[in-house]
């Protein structure tokens, strides 16, 4: 179940072999042969697979994958080409028009962002068909946050960005040499508490500018 890029599978061996790790492997074996489990196996480490640990400028942090059918595809926030596009990320493309008065792809497939350098990281994830959260708690959160420790420890700087109240609990585990953006989450719920207008993307451009590094292009 585990394919994933030999940049990351180096960085993440030891955990691989933790106890948490393969009792989540246990888990996972036993939810894919029961229900519908997104995204598919394949899929599960896209966010890793998509963007190297030396090439990540920009870390995205979601809750876990959508659990509906054909949406996920292992990037946060991001589903899969001809999908309609789910409130949250209907409400990121508007931020972004408004912040940054440019005109969003049609498409939900932000694959565009992560060969630029973005990773966009769930904490859990996989996720039971029509059962948000329900693989919370069983060893992903672990990984995720070991993964934006080892992020954290490169001294060349990025930008992490945290929206809502889950993806922020792994602010103390970012160096400060790091720019940390907050902002509510940008699902209907709590968009409009401070989500929108928050211009993060703008905010993330000028600092990998100011270090020497292209901006993303987040149309």
């Amino acid at each position: 179940m585990i394919k994933i890029t030999k940049s990351w599978a180096s960085l993440l061996k030891e955990e691989f072999s933790k106890p948490y790790f393969k009792n989540l492997q246990v888990f996972l074996e036993e939810e894919y042969s029961r229900f519908d489990i997104y995204p598919k196996t394949d899929f599960i480490f896209n966010a890793l697979n998509s963007t190297k640990y030396e090439n990540v400028k920009v870390v995205i942090i979601g809750q876990d994958p959508y659990h509906e059918p054909n949406q996920a595809h292992g990037l946060a926030f991001s589903v899969q080409d001809g999908v309609t596009l789910p409130p949250s990320l209907q409400n990121i493309y508007k931020e972004i028009e408004s912040d940054l008065n440019i005109k969003c792809d049609s498409s939900g497939n932000l694959q565009r962002w992560a060969n630029q350098g973005v990773l966009l990281l769930n904490t859990s994830l996989t996720v039971r068909r029509g059962q948000a959260n329900s693989h919370q708690n069983k060893g992903w959160e672990i990984l995720t946050k070991q993964i934006i420790k080892l992020l954290s420890t490169r001294k060349d700087p990025m930008v992490f960005i945290l929206w809502g109240s889950n993806a922020q609990s792994f602010a103390p585990e970012i160096e400060s040499q790091h720019l940390i953006l907050k902002a509510p989450h940008p699902s209907p719920l709590s968009a409009y508490r401070g989500f929108f207008g928050c211009m993060h993307f703008s905010k993330a451009n000028d600092f990998l500018i100011k270090h020497n590094k292209t901006p993303i292009d987040w149309h």
